[in-house]
């Protein structure tokens, strides 16, 4: 049990760090996002914000396991959004790729979350 908190402990700050990197990216490649993929700049702006939201709520180790699925379940969702922009905005093959990449850690994470919680067989009647 003890490594498999250590693993979701590294993988959780892994990730964190990479969304709070993604949120400066964002903000310091203004160009790429509003102009090559054609978002509106508020729409930049509320993703930076959600990232590092997110990312610091997962650090926080009193959050409840409910709020840590659904920050993953965010990420995810916006690991596939940039997926689907990156491929019909002329991104070459590693630009797409990287976002598939995070969402199979994004993925792992939460399979770890629920084996460190003990509820990865367990199901909701």
């Amino acid at each position: 049990m003890k490594n498999k908190r250590f693993y979701y402990w590294l993988l959780t700050g892994l990730m964190s760090f990479y969304m709070l990197f993604a949120a400066w990216f964002a903000e310091t490649h203004q160009a790429d996002f509003t102009g090559r993929m054609g978002f509106p700049a508020y729409f930049r702006m509320e993703l930076t914000i959600a990232k590092i939201i997110g990312a610091l709520v997962l650090l926080f180790p009193q959050t409840p396991q409910r709020i840590r699925e659904w920050v993953y379940v965010g990420f995810c969702i916006c690991m596939i959004s940039a997926f689907i922009a990156k491929c019909n905005s002329g991104y070459g093959f590693m630009e797409v790729a990287q976002p598939v990449f995070s969402l199979v850690f994004f993925l792992l994470a939460i399979f770890l979350l629920n084996k460190v919680n003990g509820q990865a067989d367990s199901t909701v009647h």
